[in-house]
């Protein structure tokens, strides 16, 4: 091949080249404002079954602990329990701004569904009403929208407040800055963006009772997690174990009920800041979920993976910040020999403030107990604590309605 022909055929391949890959980062890229933070906290909550999984449950049945301005997916299947492996709780988006910029963010929640959110979404779907048929027949994706998200520096907010007590406020003391949103209604301001849901995707973590009564966990991801807590709650003793990074698989002995809860918030704190959120962001978060995540019984809680945050939870935000932390806590409550015993012991003696400690629980810790009952007459009693437990969540529903 004569040379100028060949050095013709190279400058044409080598334009083409540049032009595909301009073509595909004008495609991909989005723009990046280096003046904008976003910082995100959140939890997974689960139980797991006799099997170490994840089971299936009603996560949305008792008492809303959310203030009445939260907006909710109103239908019969969300006032009756939607049923799933994993609540996702009080995700809150954070912003850091030099200098006021509108955003539009979107979030999308891999099998699973929106269900709580405040301000007012552009969008929150799926529209249809929700069922269980929804999460495990439908594996549909949800997902929330906020097209118009106003930052606002140094803007005096004027946030909403009911008047009751809720967890909720506890996660506006940051420096986060104020946010507004325009609805079809007027502007609604937070210090945050809010949305909570349920699935039913594998929660990355298993764990299983050895006969000696260690707990043997198992990371089933194939990401590092980098953080595990072993915690347990007996009346007013409680205690916990720190363990991690987790590769693939570790034990854990009971921990001994000698710690304190300021204890144990401190050494919290120290593992939120670590996965980068800030000091008063992590504060925030124990503060907003003191009282569950130390309740009676016993659970362990763990660092979630960033990039299993990112694909369960796809997070995209226009313009993109020059900097994103997210940092998701899996809970797993356990259903342990000390708790099947507590929850006996209070049905037979109709303790009904002791079995309110366990709350929403309550079924999935019943199921677990009657799937491994070897004793036909104590299944039978334990069968009839559960169908009581359904009875009263149907009247309580009905009550709402």
């Amino acid at each position: 091949m004569p040379a100028r022909l060949l050095r013709l055929l190279s400058y044409s391949l080598l334009a083409l080249c540049i032009t595909i890959s301009s073509h595909l980062l004008g495609k991909e890229a989005q723009p990046v404002n280096s003046g904008l933070t976003a910082h995100e906290w959140g939890t997974f909550t689960s139980v797991a079954g006799n099997d170490g999984q994840a089971v299936d449950w009603m996560p949305l049945t008792g008492s809303t602990d959310l203030p009445g301005f939260v907006e909710h997916f109103r239908d019969a299947g969300f006032k009756l329990g939607l049923r799933g492996t994993v609540r996702m709780e009080t995700p809150v988006l954070y912003f850091y701004a030099s200098r006021e910029m509108t955003l539009s963010v979107k979030v999308a929640f891999s099998n699973g569904v929106i269900t709580e959110w405040y301000p007012r979404a552009s969008r929150v779907e799926p529209s249809a009403a929700l069922s269980d048929a929804t999460l495990y027949q439908k594996r549909t994706d949800g997902s929330i929208a906020w097209d118009s998200v106003t930052v606002a520096p140094g803007h005096t907010a004027d946030f909403p407040n009911d008047n009751r007590d809720s967890h909720y406020y506890a996660a506006r003391e940051t420096s986060a800055t104020p946010l507004r949103v325009k609805t079809p209604t007027g502007v609604q301001q937070e210090r945050f963006l809010f949305y909570r849901g349920v699935s039913v995707f594998p929660v990355p973590i298993s764990t299983r009772l050895t006969p000696e009564g260690k707990l043997l966990v198992k990371n089933l991801s194939k990401e590092e997690i980098p953080s595990i807590i072993l915690f347990e709650r007996r009346g007013q003793n409680l205690g916990y174990r720190i363990g991690g990074p987790l590769r693939e698989e570790a034990i854990l002995d009971s921990p001994a009920l000698t710690a304190t809860v300021d204890s144990l918030d401190r050494d919290l704190e120290r593992i939120l800041v670590a996965q980068g959120l800030y000091r008063d962001e992590a504060q925030a978060m124990l503060e907003t979920w003191r009282h569950s995540w130390f309740e009676e019984g016993s659970r362990l809680l763990y660092i979630v993976p960033r990039r299993f945050v990112d694909a369960i939870v796809p997070l995209s935000i226009n313009p993109a910040p020059a900097h994103v932390a997210r940092v998701f806590v899996g809970r797993l409550e356990l259903v342990t020999p000390a708790t099947e015993r507590a929850v006996e012991l209070a049905f037979a003696s109709k303790d009904g403030v002791a079995l309110a400690k366990y709350g929403r629980f309550l079924e999935p810790i019943l199921k677990a107990m009657i799937q491994k009952e070897s004793s036909p007459p104590k299944a039978k009693r334990l069968q009839e604590y559960l169908n009581s437990m359904y009875n009263s969540e149907i009247a309580q529903a009905q009550r709402r309605n």
